[in-house]
């Protein structure tokens, strides 16, 4: 295993000196932030361009893995989560062309992997959902297998704010919807396990990852504490919205012990990527790195 970050929280800070910083600290790999070029609002923790999909071209994306190497840096991933089954059909053609760029910059990088999601209409039903995501994500991922990298999507439901309510925008949060999507794309398509989405969502973590754990190939280290008092003024049936407050590791309820015990039972060997979204480790770039640098510290004796 590797120990490493998502250079998302550090929207502002060049690459090469995001990775001095994580080489000099210790880490061993970075999920690096591929949003569009943009100078519009973004949701919290997206919007990071430290490589700019469509205007690097293969020798420059070369050049950027080989620098990263001397680093002693790998690269787990490049990642981009949009919702490409956002209901406006302009949107979603935005994002897909872009993640398909994101997709050929993987393939000239050398990497393996690109992080996303699925994606989802909120307005919608799981299943309704579902149908439109066979329609639109084989000929993303015959473009993937083209350029030698597989998708990862991330386990997370995309419901935190009401604009998101009631079904998220992201539907591969569940073993239910996981099984359609292995049984569908298992050969190229797999998962970014993140455990803190479990938590909330009361879905037992080391059953998951028995049943889900030779389909991951990428993993995120976030913890999430549930807000008692919060859970009790508002109920199960807000989502979460008002009582899931994502933590950095060792902060929150995710039991480490489980998920790393239950990721080495089913031979995960991967990286372990620090996603920070702690609020309580933001504003600056030092706060960001004193939470990740605590995270290191939580998570270090598990990675070996």
């Amino acid at each position: 295993m590797e120990l490493g970050l998502l250079t998302a929280p550090f929207a502002d800070t060049p690459l090469g000196e995001v990775a001095d910083w994580a080489s000099s600290a210790g880490f061993e790999a970075l999920e690096i932030a591929c949003w569009p070029k943009s100078s519009g609002a973004a949701r919290r923790y997206a919007g990071t361009s430290h490589i700019d999909a469509a205007s690097t071209s293969a020798s420059q994306a070369k050049e950027i893995a080989a620098a990263l190497a001397e680093e002693n840096l790998s690269i787990s991933g490049l990642g981009f989560y949009p919702n490409p089954l956002h209901p406006d059909a302009a949107h979603r053609k935005a994002v897909i062309d872009h993640l398909k760029k994101v997709i050929v910059l993987a393939s000239h990088m050398g990497v393996p992997v690109v992080n996303t999601f699925c994606g989802g209409d909120a307005a919608k039903t799981i299943d309704a959902n579902w149908q439109e995501a066979l329609k639109l994500w084989p000929a993303v991922i015959a473009h993937a297998r083209d350029n030698g990298v597989k998708l990862a999507f991330e386990n997370c439901p995309m419901i935190f704010s009401y604009d998101e309510w009631p079904g998220g925008h992201n539907i591969a949060y569940s073993p239910h919807i996981w099984r359609r999507i292995l049984e569908a794309w298992g050969g190229d398509v797999g998962m970014n396990f993140d455990p803190s989405h479990l938590v909330w969502q009361m879905i037992d973590q080391a059953r998951f990852i028995k049943e889900f754990g030779p389909y991951m190939l990428h993993v995120h280290a976030k913890d999430l504490m549930i807000d008692r008092d919060g859970l009790y003024e508002r109920g199960i049936l807000s989502a979460g919205m008002g009582w899931q407050v994502p933590r950095m590791p060792g902060l929150g309820d995710v039991d480490w012990n489980v998920i790393f015990s239950g990721l080495y039972s089913v031979g995960y060997d991967g990286p372990i990527v620090i996603e920070h979204e702690d609020r309580r480790f933001e504003g600056s770039d030092e706060n960001v790195k004193r939470g990740f640098l605590l995270a290191r510290d939580v998570l270090r004796p598990f990675v070996k």
